[in-house]
């Protein structure tokens, strides 16, 4: 079966791993300490989000999956924050073990003007103690059986460093299901008899040891891992050159389109659940393969570990061209708010615009590709039919809100469509709250619906000049002439 995005049903993934508390916190640095030749960071706010293993779950959740995750944190002060995360996101809490031999690991990082200064970890590694992992055992043996594929998310904190791994995939494989792995180290025999394992070009490397540099040179990697602990396949991750997906007969090369790198933490968070959620809505490997690598083109997009929704990746991959991928025509109100909710959490200024759009052209791209350049995501507000009728006439619109949104939706400046009824977007805004709100120069601040809600939330209003002798109603009036 050739599963595409649009295919992702809310099927069950077992996740068992390191899960991490990572903290973001933003400041400024304006001048230097009197009493050491350091800098002076200045606190303004801070951002959790989940790591490791979390971030793999939430992600799977994000991608309209569901998720059971098993790991081991600190009862220390961290884990009521850690829970209260999980919940947010989706993800079911009770699976995470409470240690009173280790700490939460938590990854700091000081951010200045989107740039880290500084990063401070806390954490124990030790391998888990016996009562630990008994409990942990118990957890996999009553959730295994219902999970459609299972992952490993191994980041080196203590959870493989004993016999777990190893007995989850020996009565994983036991009951037929799918095992992933997301390694750590150059020490891969910890994961032998997985189905399938997702290192990076790095780790790849130092688990064969010696530097890998073209696609003849990776495939004979990953086949010497798959001959010497018996997986079915290797997906390596190479950075800008893409992915490589290699079983034992074939090999697949699938390209990075190219983009701006933020950030790469998280992105094989991001890789190993997609391609989990893929295997487990049914989809083929190969048809998993890509969707993970347009997801993990995504994630690198972003600064921090991020969440990609299932609209996202779908909007995506029709943007490249996946085959059997349809574009989204529109959000719902709903998943506009989870998406709006995501960003933010991101840290990632978010703008709007609305119009009907009945015959889209040059003008309007231009104006969308200009509010683009001044947020990092951008929201359109569409008419819809009813609207647009009572506004323009009984003969408009030209084009159905279908028509219409897709359309927007294929533009690669318009992150998200949402479709409302009212005769003004007002209400959508106010419920959105973007940080920035878009209009044309022919309008004036005073007569912008929605400005006044916006710069009260501490956003800005933006009015955007036009392109001169580009409107819907020209066009008609060119089409009737």
């Amino acid at each position: 079966m050739d599963t595409t995005s649009d295919q992702i049903t809310p099927s069950h993934t077992l996740v068992l791993g390191d899960i991490m508390l990572d903290r973001h916190i933003h400041g400024q640095i304006t001048r230097i300490s009197p009493e050491a030749p350091v800098p002076v960071f200045r606190h303004k706010y801070a951002t959790h989000t989940l790591g490791g293993a979390g971030n793999v779950a939430a992600n799977i959740v994000s991608l309209g999956g569901n998720a059971t995750l098993l790991s081991v944190s600190g009862a220390d002060d961290q884990r009521p924050l850690l829970t209260r995360i999980c919940e947010d996101y989706g993800v079911e809490p009770s699976g995470i073990v409470p240690s009173n031999h280790r700490k939460t690991t938590t990854k700091t990082r000081f951010v200045v003007d989107g740039q880290q200064v500084i990063r401070y970890d806390e954490e124990d590694d030790a391998p888990l103690a016996d009562e630990e992992h008994a409990v942990l055992a118990t957890l996999i043996e009553k959730h295994a059986s219902q999970a459609g594929c299972i992952v490993l998310s191994d980041y080196g904190k203590g959870i493989f460093h004993g016999p777990l791994g190893q007995s989850l995939i020996r009565s994983c494989t036991a009951l037929g299901k799918p095992v992933i792995v997301d390694p750590k180290g150059n020490d891969f025999s910890r994961y032998s008899g997985a189905t399938g394992i997702t290192p990076n070009l790095k780790e790849l490397s130092a688990a064969v040891g010696r530097k890998l540099h073209d696609d003849d040179e990776v495939v004979a990697a990953c086949r010497e891992l798959i001959d010497r602990f018996g997986f079915d396949f290797v997906l390596a991750t190479r950075s800008e050159k893409g992915m490589s997906l290699v079983e034992r007969d074939t090999a697949t090369h699938l390209t990075a389109r190219a983009r701006e790198v933020f950030d790469v933490s998280g992105a094989g968070d991001t890789v190993v659940a997609t391609l989990a959620v893929g295997l487990a809505s049914g989809s083929s490997l190969q048809a998993a393969a890509r969707m993970s690598n347009v997801a993990g083109g995504l994630a690198v997009q972003r600064r921090g570990t991020a969440r990609i929704s299932r609209e996202e990746l779908r909007s995506e991959m029709a943007r490249q061209h996946i085959p059997g991928t349809v574009m989204p025509s529109f959000s719902s109100l709903s998943q506009a708010l989870q998406t709006r909710s995501q960003w933010k959490a991101e840290g990632l200024k978010v703008g709007f615009t609305n119009g009907c759009f009945d015959i889209l052209h040059a003008g309007h791209a231009s104006m969308l590709e200009r509010a683009r350049e001044h947020c990092d995501r951008l929201v359109v507000g569409l008419n819809s039919d009813e609207s647009v009728s009572r506004l323009k006439g009984p003969s408009r619109p030209v084009n159905t809100v279908h028509d219409r949104a897709m359309l927007l939706a294929s533009l690669r400046s318009v992150d998200a469509v949402v479709v409302f009824d009212d005769d003004t977007p007002l209400s959508l805004i106010e419920t959105l709250q973007p940080d920035v709100l878009f209009k044309g120069a022919d309008y004036t601040l005073d007569t912008v619906v929605g400005a006044h809600s916006v710069q009260a939330n501490g956003g800005e209003v933006i009015l955007l000049d036009l392109v001169e002798g580009r409107s819907t109603t020209e066009t008609i009036r060119k089409i009737k002439t």
